[in-house]
């Protein structure tokens, strides 16, 4: 039985009327599928947007890593045998990073033995999946990986000091006022309430928050950066921004809390 044969569990039935298709908003949470068979790597990126995550595919193990090290996702979606470098050997290097270490990723193989299962968690994967597998079934871990290992990427409402953003009414808060955004600083301060005290540079911002085909430079993330600023800052109020000289910008960990 071939992955695209996966109909046991309504896998293939989902995919041929397709689920309900929720947009990936620039923040939501990022998949990668590494993959070299295409047929199952387009099923799995199909479903997963259709989730609404946003999904990048890659066939090479030698690639992936590559890619790992520059923009780690959310959640790694990794086949065990691969050109280029083998899934269980991203998966110890993964693990052997402390920027990678926590990325929460499921295993996907051919492999059925018990012994082999064993082999793949201990390497460092939180979940191993068997082909041929359900979809839909692996659509659930995938949600309860995230919920487990990133809550604030689905908490409808994030908060750091006197500073609320509600994702469902589109409304940000600080103290009793109202702050009102444009699309691009709410995606940009939604980001970084996720990540307190992480430093991101101007093209990591620029690669998470546009979309990669516009044609802007990284002085458009100054610029936003500005106006976010502008927005949140009144009189005394003190800035929840960092500046990291020739490093980027980050939301100050100790905000709210001296």
């Amino acid at each position: 039985m071939s992955e695209l044969d996966m109909q046991d569990s309504g896998a293939g039935a989902e995919s041929a009327r397709g689920p309900a298709f929720r947009p990936a908003g620039a923040n939501a949470p990022r998949v990668m599928v590494v993959e070299d068979e295409t047929s199952l790597a387009t099923l799995l990126a199909y479903n997963l947007e259709a989730e609404g995550y946003l999904v990048e595919r890659i066939e090479r193990g030698d690639e992936a890593e590559l890619r790992l090290q520059e923009a780690p996702p959310d959640l790694l979606v990794l086949d065990w045998m691969l050109p280029g470098a083998s899934g269980l050997e991203i998966c110890r290097r993964l693990r052997a990073r402390d920027a990678t270490r926590s990325l929460p990723v499921i295993m996907l193989t051919a492999r059925g033995e018990e012994s082999e299962r064993v082999r793949g968690l201990s390497t460092g994967a939180d979940d191993y999946v068997v082909k041929p597998f359900s979809v839909p079934e692996l659509m659930a871990r995938v949600r309860s990986l995230l919920r487990r290992a990133r809550p604030e990427r689905i908490a409808g409402r994030l908060k750091m000091g006197d500073i609320s953003l509600d994702r469902e009414t589109r409304r940000v808060r600080r103290g009793d006022r109202d702050i009102h955004l444009g699309p691009t600083e709410f995606r940009l301060l939604e980001f970084l309430l996720e990540k307190p005290g992480r430093v991101f540079s101007r093209s990591q911002l620029l690669d998470s928050l546009w979309d990669i085909s516009a044609e802007i430079d990284e002085r458009t993330v100054d610029v936003h950066v500005g106006r976010l600023r502008k927005a949140l800052v009144r009189g005394r109020e003190r800035d929840p921004i960092r500046t990291v000289r020739g490093a980027g910008y980050s939301l100050d960990e100790t905000f709210g809390k001296v």
